[in-house]
């Protein structure tokens, strides 16, 4: 299995990746532009973006582990914790659906087992289901706060319950890539849950998708066995320097955040409008049901250059759209296309 990249379109609006349209702050831009040719040709420190990140998240710099986008920090931890030992039983991951693709991929790209965990109408979390599912055999339980793609948080009770069950060695992986829509994290907890890593991305509120990094946060001794595995230098020296920067301007995170909450009520009141299905959304993105109108509304708006995800495939979200929220102007050109297909197909 191979991760099935949506098609290369920057002619138009993306609105189907969850990305920050409004690209990054100012500040990334006029700190790349301070780099010096030898910093370009040696191998970049990590110390200051290191303790930079950890002071945003509020660890101590052990704790954090910079990689090459979050994508390479999942990859990391499946390596280290879901190959079959020689002889052994195979591991397994447990992963509520609907989910990132990245931890099925990477869980059988190692050869562990995924044990999927079906939703619940609604997407309630299923956390009697996830709990039956842990086994001996369980090494990592693959969680996403809030989840994408449907926008829905789950209980923090339910981590903590779920970091008691797995057995002895296990990992319970929180991926927060959209934390800062949500507004709450799990961070403040991993000193009594040593067992839990937090996963997060620059990509999403910082707008440094391009640039590709991230990291974990976790106890040490859970996060060696990773950086073990992770290459040497992976994250490159624009990186280093864009997160630092980019750390530097909470206004501009600020505003975007606004925006996002703005986009969101809009898009809520624009599909109780046109009668679709919607839930409300902790990330920057929402989940919209359109039935039987999803081909043709999502055909409809890309004709008009702008581009919806169609999460169809999805456990529990047939004839469901994802359609990125973040600036204001953006998402009411998104509205103005989607209430055109619709009424035109009406």
């Amino acid at each position: 299995m191979t991760y099935d990249k949506p098609p290369e379109l920057y002619d138009g609006l993306r609105l189907h990746q969850n990305e920050n349209t409004l690209g990054c702050s100012p500040r990334v831009i006029e700190a790349l532009a301070t780099l010096r040719p030898e910093e370009i040709a040696f191998y970049p420190p990590y110390a200051a973006a290191t303790r930079a990140c950890a002071l945003y998240l509020g660890v101590e710099p052990d704790r954090l582990a910079l990689t090459n986008g979050l994508d390479e920090g999942l990859m990391g931890l499946a390596v280290a914790y879901l190959r079959p030992p020689v002889g052994g039983p195979i591991p397994e991951a447990v992963v509520p659906e609907p989910a990132f693709e990245i931890f099925r991929i990477d869980t059988e790209a190692v050869g562990g087992q995924i044990v999927p965990v079906m939703p619940r109408p609604g997407f309630g979390f299923p956390l009697d289901l996830v709990l039956r599912a842990i086994t001996p055999r369980t090494r990592v339980v693959f969680l996403t706060n809030p989840n994408n793609p449907t926008g829905v948080s789950m209980p923090i009770e339910a981590i903590r319950q779920i970091s008691h069950r797995v057995p002895k060695g296990a990992v319970v992986l929180v991926d927060e890539a959209y934390a800062e829509f949500a507004g709450r994290t799990f961070i403040p907890e991993l000193p009594s849950f040593p067992n839990v890593l937090v996963g997060r991305t620059f990509s999403k509120a910082f707008g440094l998708a391009g640039l590709r990094i991230g990291c974990l946060v976790g106890a040490p001794e859970v996060l060696d066995p990773i950086r073990a595995v992770v290459p040497v230098y992976s994250v490159n020296i624009a990186a280093v320097v864009a997160v630092q920067a980019a750390l530097g301007d909470r206004e501009f995170l600020q505003d975007y955040l606004r925006q996002v909450q703005e986009s969101k009520a809009l898009l809520y009141d624009a599909c109780d409008r046109l009668s679709l299905k919607y839930w409300k959304s902790d990330a920057n993105f929402v989940l919209v049901g359109a039935g039987d109108r999803c081909d043709a509304l999502v055909t409809g708006v890309t004709r008009r250059g702008i581009y919806l995800r169609d999460r169809s495939n999805e456990p529990g979200c047939g004839g469901c759209i994802r359609i990125s929220t973040g600036s204001v102007e953006h998402t009411r050109r998104a509205i103005a296309a989607i209430e055109e297909v619709l009424c035109a197909a009406g």
